[in-house]
């Protein structure tokens, strides 16, 4: 498929912008001209060996924006807007990667698709979950309430996810700030100072004799360091693909003090929420479970919900199916079990989600208090081995005079 750009005008004189894609020019035209448009200019886009470059930093796609997109599309929708012509206006509200996606989709709706198949084209815009959703709401005639459910539950999971990340700043600035003052000391103050007591010939105490091997290894030997690091950094993902690894990590992490307990309970928490999504929008059990087990991104409970999901369709009732793998807090087993009961069980899941996500917020609280006077002590014992290194030698070297 060829993207053209083109610019045009409706039959009221609006203009109009954007790009189209088609397999020709000719077909492009007549995609503009079924949408009713005049057309003033249709061309290939054009690239340069900059565009797979800038599109890794301009075609990212935000969460707010598709926040924006699903609840204007929910309003729309619910005002009797034709679906083509909601998605037409906000492709021109939309920023220009949003606006492509839209693009296509209203390019798929209009060759015949249904939105929900539409959308899975781009399941890195719209994942599992959302595609799901639509169409349970295509399905059922309810397009509109489960768009604004979805809005609804993509606004709290960026509220949540902004606490944690905004928590989580401080600690993570000052540990970079240490140790970029660290590698500045080591690599450019430290060997000046090692050089001038070299020409004294002076007594150096053992914390010096420390910091002289690690200010040389980091001087000497930075390529053994970069190479190091970068086969950390391209081994560990070809590492983390194999399935025995991963799920050893992920048992070592959930067994973390403060940091394991952190994930669980935001993992329960986008677990409970969008599962009570999915149920209360008509997607069966079975089905909404395997739809969370693929997006919940942890080995350990991928695993628990595969056993959860066969128990269900041996007739358990999801309450004892969750129970039964022994994987999930005891409270989330037993308020499904009351919202099966009450037959209100997507209205339970979404109060459990809520305390979890309480739990979570206080848990990152928690970490971060408990980091500053952590941040502090490492800071201190650094600071404190720094001055013994480099004040001892000049303390000798004065008492010899």
């Amino acid at each position: 498929m060829k993207k053209f750009e083109y610019k045009a005008k409706n039959r009221q004189g609006r203009p109009y912008s954007g790009l189209v894609e088609a397999r020709e020019e000719k077909l492009a035209a007549k995609i503009l001209v079924e949408r009713g448009l005049i057309i003033t200019s249709l061309k290939p886009k054009g690239e340069n060996i900059f565009t797979p470059i800038s599109s890794r930093f301009t075609g990212r796609i935000s969460a707010a924006e598709k926040v924006n997109f699903t609840r204007q599309l929910a309003t729309m929708v619910n005002s009797g807007l034709a679906l083509t012509d909601a998605l037409r206006l906000l492709e021109e509200q939309s920023g220009p990667a949003m606006g492509r996606v839209v693009a296509e989709v209203i390019n798929g709706v209009e060759s015949g698709l249904s939105l929900s198949k539409a959308l899975s084209a781009h399941e890195k815009v719209f994942n599992q979950v959302y595609v799901a959703l639509v169409r349970a709401g295509e399905e059922a005639g309810v397009l509109d309430k489960v768009l604004n459910r979805l809005a609804e539950n993509m606004e709290k999971q960026k509220e949540f996810t902004a606490k944690v990340k905004g928590a989580l700043i401080y600690p993570a600035v000052v540990v970079a700030g240490m140790l970029m003052v660290a590698v500045v000391m080591m690599v450019l103050v430290i060997p000046k100072m090692m050089t001038m007591y070299e020409e004294f010939s002076a007594e150096l105490p053992l914390p010096t004799k420390i910091l002289m091997a690690m200010s040389g290894f980091m001087v000497n030997f930075w390529p053994v360091g970069v190479v190091l690091a970068a086969a950390g950094v391209l081994g560990w993902p070809k590492l983390m693909k194999q399935r025995s690894v991963r799920i050893k990590f992920d048992r070592f992490v959930f067994g973390l003090p403060v940091i394991g307990k952190l994930r669980l309970k935001a993992m329960m928490t986008d677990f409970a929420r969008t599962l009570g999504l999915l149920v209360g929008s008509g997607v069966l059990v079975i089905d909404a479970l395997q739809i969370v087990r693929d997006s919940i991104g942890s080995p350990v409970f991928e695993e628990a919900v595969d056993k959860a999901s066969q128990s269900v369709q041996r007739g358990y009732p999801l309450a004892a199916a969750l129970a039964e793998t022994g994987a999930f807090p005891t409270i989330l087993p037993q308020m499904i079990s009351v919202g099966e009961e009450t037959g209100k069980t997507d209205e339970i899941l979404d109060k459990v989600a809520n305390y979890f996500g309480q739990e979570a917020e206080q848990a990152v609280k928690n970490l971060t208090t408990s980091l500053e006077p952590l941040i502090m002590i490492v800071l201190g014992v650094g600071v404190g081995f720094l001055v013994v290194a480099i004040i001892m030698p000049i303390y000798n070297l004065t008492s010899q005079f």
